[in-house]
C-alpha cells in the first residue's frame, strides 16, 4: 500500500459491521445449529472452514475476475462475473444475501465516490441484465480505490468469517474468545487460497458444499429464525 489512507480504506471497507446488511445473515450457521451439525467450537470451526474454502474456490475467483475488468474497462466481463456467482448459488436464500449485500455495497461506492464504471454496472443491474452480486460489488470498489486484488480477496474471505462467527455468538453457546481464535486460525488459510484462485478462470469455479445446500432448503422452510440464511 502507498499511503496510510489505502490503510486505512482497506480497514473500512473491509469492516465487518460495514453498513450492507451482513448482519441479517449467517450463512447457514443457524441451520446447521437447528440441525446440530455444529454444537461445539470444534464443529464450529470447521464448518466455517468449509464455507471459507467455498467461498475462495467460487466468489473469490469472480471478485478477481471484476477487479481485473474494471482495470482494463471491460463491462463484458465484469458482467459475465458476476452472472457466473448467481447460477452457482443453488438456492434462494444464497442468492439473496449475495444480490442483496452486492448492491447496497455498490450503491455506497456510488454515493461516496462516484465511480463511472460502478455507476453504469448498477445500471445494468436495475435493468435485471447483471445480478448485482456481493463479490462482484467489492472487487469493483477496490479496484476503484486503486488498492490491490490480493486485499480485496482478503477482505472477502474475512468477512465470510466474520459474518458466520458474529452469528455463532447470538446462536450458541459460545466464548468468545474461542471465536477469535477460530477467526485467527481460519485467516491463516487465506494466502494458499489467493495464490489458487489468482490462477484460475470462471470456468474452474466450484461451489460444492452439498451439506450447506440441505441445510439451506430446510432453513427456508423453518417456522422460527433470526437470520434471513
Amino acid at each position: 500500500m502507498s499511503s496510510l489512507t489505502d490503510r486505512m480504506r482497506l480497514l473500512q471497507f473491509g469492516d465487518s459491521v460495514l453498513p450492507v446488511g451482513s448482519f441479517s445473515f449467517s450463512n447457514g450457521v443457524e441451520a446447521a445449529i437447528q440441525q446440530s451439525v455444529v454444537h461445539d467450537v470444534a464443529t464450529l470451526q470447521e464448518f466455517v472452514g468449509v464455507a471459507v474454502h467455498q467461498a475462495a474456490t467460487s466468489d473469490g475467483i469472480a471478485l478477481l475476475e471484476a477487479h481485473r475488468a474494471l482495470r482494463v474497462g471491460d463491462m463484458s466481463r465484469i458482467v459475465g462475473a458476476d452472472k457466473a456467482v448467481f447460477i452457482r448459488k443453488l438456492n434462494e436464500e444464497m442468492r439473496t444475501m449475495t444480490t442483496r449485500m452486492g448492491r447496497k455495497l455498490g450503491e455506497m461506492a456510488v454515493h461516496i465516490l462516484h465511480p463511472p464504471l460502478i455507476e453504469a454496472w448498477l445500471g445494468h443491474v436495475q435493468q435485471h441484465h447483471s445480478p448485482g452480486t456481493y463479490p462482484v460489488a467489492l472487487g469493483l470498489l477496490f479496484a476503484v480505490l486503486n488498492q490491490p486484488e490480493e486485499h480485496a480477496f482478503a477482505a472477502h474471505q474475512y468477512g465470510v468469517a466474520t459474518m458466520m462467527l458474529s452469528a455463532a455468538l447470538r446462536l450458541m453457546k459460545l466464548n468468545y474468545l474461542d471465536s477469535q481464535a477460530i477467526l485467527f486460525a481460519i485467516n491463516e488459510m487465506a494466502e494458499e487460497a489467493y495464490q489458487r484462485a489468482s490462477l484460475a478462470s470462471l470456468e474452474d469455479m466450484a461451489a460444492f458444499a452439498p451439506c450447506m445446500d440441505i441445510l439451506a432448503g430446510i432453513h427456508v422452510r423453518s417456522h422460527v429464525r433470526m437470520f434471513m440464511n
